[in-house]
Formats: structure tokens, sequence, C-alpha cells
């Protein structure tokens, strides 16, 4: 089983939104249909960015790698800023 750590930018407002799950297709499928309390209401998304994980625990901490100042600076570099 693989956990994933992803990144979302909103077709609406193009705001990111980062999480973790271990059903990325079913998450992204959530989101958009407003089920989730954080990104209710600003779908629909698309995914811009994912990683797969072994371990639940690496997942969970990149994904606040990835909320964190230099986490925001490696997307940039790694997807270009036209991505954030």
């Amino acid at each position: 089983m693989f956990y994933y750590t992803y990144i979302l930018k909103s077709k609406k407002d193009g705001k990111m939104y980062t999480g973790s799950t271990t059903d990325l297709r079913k998450r992204l499928m959530q989101h958009n249909k407003g089920l989730s309390t954080y990104t209710k209401g600003r779908g629909p998304f698309e995914i811009i960015y994912y990683e797969a994980c072994l371990l639940e625990e690496k997942a969970r901490s990149r994904e606040l790698y990835l909320k964190s100042g230099m986490g925001k600076r490696y997307l940039k570099n790694r997807l270009g800023a036209s991505y954030l």
C-alpha cells in the first residue's frame, strides 16, 4: 500500500491545497464534490503534484514539509512558477 502526499490547485481561485491520503483518485473526487471541509466551495481541483511513500509517517512528514516555507520554495523550483 502507498501513502500519497498531494497538492491540488483550484481551477476556481488558483489557490493550493496540500494533503495526504491512501487513495488519491478517491480523495480528488471528494475534494471536487465539496466533501472536504477545507476545500469546500473552491473546486474543481486538479492535482499538480504528488509523491508516493511506503510509510504513512513519511507521507505526513512530507505534507508538513511542503506546507512550510522551505517546502514551498522546493515546489517552486521543482514545478516552476507557472504552477504556483
